[in-house]
């Protein structure tokens, strides 16, 4: 959870008086608008299930109301955006390690790893040649092999950079 408005969202009639969660989707990245069974309570940075938990009783969250972009988000959803990225790509970090170890040249002088932010041609070409000796095994394998500082927030950097629609035609973590 990003942002929870018990009153709902304000429009040009006042608000529209029913309690709004605002949320980023864990395995996709997406924003989402969801509306939460009366009288369950909900904070920001609370990790909720949108369906039903086997064996755990009923969701929190009552239906998802809308996929919403980042310009709709509100200023305390968008200061909590960042650590929830964060939460996410730390719970699991075979799936972006992947992204280090893997991504491909797109051409002879373009690289998938100059999209994150912070990376330029010597620092890719020094990934590259580490990942030939052998596999990164974690973020710290990262920091200790390539004196790079937290890769982790590079990767936060770019979905941030991806949700928030900038004019780039290459997607790497968020669906369009």
């Amino acid at each position: 959870m990003l942002d929870y408005l018990p009153n709902g969202r304000a429009t040009e009639r006042g608000y529209t008086r029913e309690p709004i969660a605002i949320a980023l989707g864990e395995s996709e990245l997406k924003l989402l608008e969801l509306v939460p069974r009366p009288g369950v309570p909900i904070a920001p940075g609370d990790r909720v299930p949108i369906v039903p938990v086997a064996g755990g009783g009923p969701s929190p969250i009552d239906h998802v109301r809308r996929r919403i972009g980042y310009e709709e988000l509100t200023a305390s959803s968008r200061t909590e955006l960042t650590e929830a990225l964060a939460r996410i790509v730390l719970a699991d970090p075979a799936k972006y390690l992947r992204f280090f170890n893997e991504s491909p040249s797109v051409s002879r002088r373009f690289h998938l790893l100059e999209l994150l932010p912070g990376i330029g041609k010597k620092t890719m070409q020094a990934i590259v040649e580490e990942r030939r000796r052998a596999p990164f095994a974690s973020f710290h394998d990262i920091e200790e092999r390539l004196h790079l500082k937290s890769p982790e927030r590079l990767i936060v950097g770019r979905i941030e950079q991806e949700l928030s629609g900038g004019a780039d035609k290459y997607r790497l973590f968020v669906t369009p």
